[in-house]
């Protein structure tokens, strides 16, 4: 999989919207290898969409298309100065991945050890089952310079809020916790709470 994160100011958020509707019903029929698409408005007002294709050459095709460029064109419009776009060639999956059943997504971005974090994949989704049953999955994505851009699906933002401050339930479940945490450091949380969710 390959994961390609767009950000920026909003500077017109309904035609932004309208934007993204219309790559939802013109262009993804078209986007071979495009897998799903994650996206949304912050409470101060930026964008992030996550879209994952299949591969980076199906990414870097659709990027090719005359639409897609016409379309973005018309996108950056409604964006308020440059959109950043990260590239992110690594992905790991957990849980159920991206989910379109979600009803609040938190993108997390931070630093971490992929080779420590890799031999703790099983355990780590082993742990989120029993004591985390509002993430329905997600995607860490890894550009390639030690950070990694973090998207989990939740089943709400009620559930995630109370979930988030309980304690795991056993010494074996809270030592998971804590290798994972060794591995991984996390610097900014984003919110979307009324996510859009696609996917082929």
């Amino acid at each position: 999989m390959f994961v390609q994160v767009i950000e920026g100011k909003v500077g017109n958020a309904e035609a932004l919207r309208g934007q993204l509707e219309t790559w939802r019903r013109d262009l993804a029929p078209g986007a071979d290898g495009w897998l799903g698409s994650t996206s949304g408005f912050t409470a101060d007002n930026n964008f992030v969409g996550v879209v994952r294709f299949e591969s980076e050459e199906a990414a870097n095709a659709n990027g090719q298309r005359p639409e897609q460029g016409a379309w973005w064109e018309a996108t950056q419009a409604a964006i308020d100065g440059e959109a950043k776009f990260t590239n992110c060639p690594e992905v790991d999956t957990f849980g159920a991945g991206g989910s379109d059943d979600a009803g609040f997504v938190q993108i997390i971005k931070g630093r971490g050890d992929r080779a420590a974090i890799e031999p703790m994949i099983d355990e780590i989704e082993s742990t989120l089952r029993k004591v985390r049953p509002d993430v329905l999955g997600g995607t860490v994505a890894w550009p390639g310079d030690g950070s990694f851009i973090q998207t989990v699906y939740f089943t709400s933002e009620g559930e995630a809020r109370a979930a988030e401050s309980a304690e795991p339930e056993t010494d074996e479940d809270r030592e998971s916790r804590e290798r994972l945490m060794s591995s991984m450091q996390f610097d900014q949380y984003i919110d979307l709470p009324e996510p859009m969710l696609w996917s082929r």
